[in-house]
């Protein structure tokens, strides 16, 4: 079992749908590629890279300011994979696959952030602080020289 930000799923979709895109968007011709291929990929880039961030802080608050970031990147991917269908970028076979992947991410991401929102406020009546716990204990490391 993977621990730490590796083990959520929702990360691992938003990876799975970034590497889809990209590897879609590469095969485009220069024009296609560097307008809407450009925009798609960094959108489909932006889910994961807002998940990373928001689970590196410290505060369940600021992780879900960036969890809600990257339900909006995930929202701009799915207007990006749109124009790409509607100009006839991608065919209907692609379109669907990486629409499951945005449909079956967004549900997830989602409940995520209800969760941190319960723990946050269940933190804050319990007095405490909103500082999440550590993932895991700190591992002394030996570097050879």
């Amino acid at each position: 079992m993977v621990a730490g930000l590796e083990g959520l799923r929702i990360f691992q979709l938003a990876e799975e749908l970034a590497d889809a895109v990209w590897t879609e968007v590469i095969t485009w011709k220069p024009f296609v590629r560097d307008t809407v291929g450009r925009q798609l990929a960094e959108a489909a880039d932006s889910v994961g890279a807002n998940i990373a961030e928001g689970h590196g802080r410290f505060h369940y608050r600021e992780e879900i300011t960036f969890d809600y970031y990257g339900r909006g990147s995930l929202r701009e991917t799915r207007y990006w994979l749109r124009r790409a269908h509607t100009r006839r970028i991608i065919g209907n076979e692609t379109f669907q696959c990486l629409m499951a992947k945005v449909d079956q991410l967004e549900p997830q991401l989602n409940a995520y952030i209800g969760s941190l929102e319960r723990k946050a406020a269940a933190s804050k009546r319990k007095g405490a602080s909103l500082i999440k716990p550590p993932a895991r204990s700190p591992v002394e490391c030996r570097c050879v020289s």
